[in-house]
């Protein structure tokens, strides 16, 4: 009965069924920390306050996001991506699995090398679509392939989305009395694209192999023969240029992007008339999710600030202790949950950390174990999860002639191959670390 009146099993369980029933995730997050507050015996004042003051725990990584925006923004102004496109085409012959896995290969490029995120997919996949047609590829086949691209990248590569991604995992695993360097977390973070390429193989050379008919609708298609590369476009180029040796470089995303912004802007990449545009379609883009961040951060602060998360993990250990199996498993499992309800791996780091550090630290858990569960728990549940950019982003690519189902062809398919592996495959890699 103790578990079940924990301020901190009671919050998160109202907070993932208020966002599994498509209430708004920022007001289920707020309503959550109040109850936990409120359980805690906390003045609902003092749990906002809490609340506030812990958000400045994410405030680099949502600059890194809004800045980010911006520069995806610049980017859907120019025809970089389209080059992109024309030069890879011409590498990619009409085989059946070498376009699946081109495609792959493009999907994560969008997360580090030009961080545009799913934005490219709507430029990239409809003029595809008829060459699918002719091929005969089953579209979940290559929903997985992009989810493989949108998703494995920030999790293993220190850059772009991956840098905002592991700076989030290092600093909340520091907050929680674990001491990590980034250098920790991109060493061991690896160990999750074993599961990740597993689920892509699975799906494409096993489950989705045979041949699947489409009706054949024509769409409008990029014209690739007459692209031309203007001033615009070198500009963005450069700008992308140096915010990608910034980031090698220092390590830090926000200084990074909001260099290689300027230098958009100083070599007219970006027109000076255009910037305050620019940066209200980033934040459209990105503010959302930025503003999740934050408030999960807060979130987190509620949490740790009463006696629960204590409570909780005294409660928990003596039946997780005789299995470490058992106990990995299960902080997956809740990692996907949360996430399945937020939407959103990067807000769901600040609220797995406050229960999971101080249960690792309990169990005498190794560092790279400890970095490992709470990232690939963070994880877990983007691919799949219906109100994640990465399903929606891949279904307006490939529904674009109205053949492919958001739920049936995008949502369950990611959801076996990628979180079926890192909750499996994950537990099992976990045991040896």
């Amino acid at each position: 009965m103790t578990l079940l009146t924990n301020p901190v099993i009671v919050s998160v369980l109202l907070m993932s069924l208020l966002c599994l029933f498509r209430f708004n995730v920022l007001l289920s997050l707020l309503i959550s920390a109040l109850v936990a507050g409120m359980l805690d015996h906390m003045p609902l004042t003092e749990s906002m306050n809490v609340l506030i003051d812990g958000m400045q725990g994410n405030l680099k990584t949502a600059l890194s996001y809004v800045i980010l925006g911006a520069i995806a923004a610049a980017i859907s102004r120019t025809h970089l991506t389209a080059y992109l496109i024309k030069i890879v085409s011409h590498f990619i012959s009409h085989k059946k699995y070498l376009l699946i896995l081109s495609i792959a290969i493009i999907s994560c490029f969008s997360q580090n090398l030009i961080p545009i995120h799913v934005a490219f997919i709507p430029l990239l996949i409809p003029p595809l679509l008829s060459l699918f047609n002719r091929l005969k590829i089953d579209r979940r086949a290559v929903a997985c392939a992009l989810t493989f691209g949108l998703t494995t990248p920030y999790m293993v590569l220190p850059v772009g989305f991956g840098l905002t991604f592991q700076d989030l995992l290092k600093d909340n695993l520091v907050k929680n009395g674990v001491n990590v360097t980034l250098n920790d977390v991109t060493h061991t973070m690896y160990f999750a694209a074993i599961c990740m390429i597993t689920g892509l193989f699975l799906a494409i050379f096993v489950f989705y192999r045979k041949p699947k008919e489409y009706k054949e609708i024509e769409l409008a298609k990029i014209d690739l023969e007459n692209l031309q590369m203007t001033r615009k476009e070198w500009g963005v180029l450069a700008g992308l240029i140096l915010t990608l040796i910034l980031q090698l470089i220092t390590m830090n995303l926000p200084l990074s992007g909001l260099l290689g912004f300027i230098l958009m802007v100083v070599l007219g990449g970006v027109k000076y008339s255009n910037v305050n545009e620019i940066f209200d379609d980033g934040l459209k883009t990105m503010g959302f999710i930025a503003f999740v961040i934050l408030v999960a951060a807060g979130y987190g602060e509620v949490l740790r600030h009463g006696g629960a998360v204590q409570e909780l993990v005294n409660f928990v250990i003596p039946w997780i202790k005789q299995s470490k199996f058992l106990a990995i498993f299960l902080m997956l499992l809740i990692g996907l949950i949360v996430t399945m309800g937020i939407g959103t791996s990067f807000g769901t780091i600040p609220i797995i950390a406050t229960l999971f550090c101080p249960i690792c630290i309990e169990l005498g858990f190794s560092i790279p174990l400890t970095i490992f569960i709470l990232g690939v728990a963070g994880a877990l549940g983007d691919a799949g999860s219906p109100a994640s950019e990465t399903t929606m982003g891949t279904t307006v690519g490939l529904n674009a002639d109205k053949q492919h189902d958001h739920i049936k062809d995008t949502c369950i398919p990611t959801f076996i191959f990628y979180n079926g592996p890192l909750l499996i495959l994950g537990s099992i890699i976990a045991m040896f670390l």
